[in-house]
């Protein structure tokens, strides 16, 4: 994938299509691939531990490039999980676009009601 071309707002769409087109690809080949083999247990475990890496970077207090990488790599692997559950970017866009005119706050109350 050249970097350039991927660049806006689209990209997480554009890799959501990417890692559905590698949903059966050869595992030997493809980490994708291998990552949906292992199962919605092992992707699960990976969007865990890139979550933790990624709390760690900015507990660190380091530089913003490292975090950037963190965060690619969890974003990456929850559009893994999604894509492995049937949940398409729509539809969290659409889940966002909801609360984005509620506070935080009355958000939150609202969902510990369902």
């Amino acid at each position: 994938i050249m970097s350039g071309t991927y660049q806006n707002e689209k990209i997480l769409e554009q890799l959501f299509q990417v890692i559905e087109s590698r949903r059966s690809g050869d595992v030997d080949s493809s980490y994708t691939a291998k990552l949906f083999a292992g199962g919605t247990e092992k992707i699960a475990q990976k969007v865990g531990e890139e979550a933790v890496e990624t709390v760690i970077e900015a507990m660190k207090c380091g530089g913003v490039s490292k975090l950037a990488e963190e965060s690619a790599d969890l974003l990456y692997h929850l559009l893994v999980l999604w894509a492995d559950k049937g949940v398409k970017p729509e539809e969290v866009w659409n889940v966002l676009a909801e609360r984005f005119s509620l506070s935080g706050i009355k958000e939150k109350n609202l969902r510990q009601k369902d």
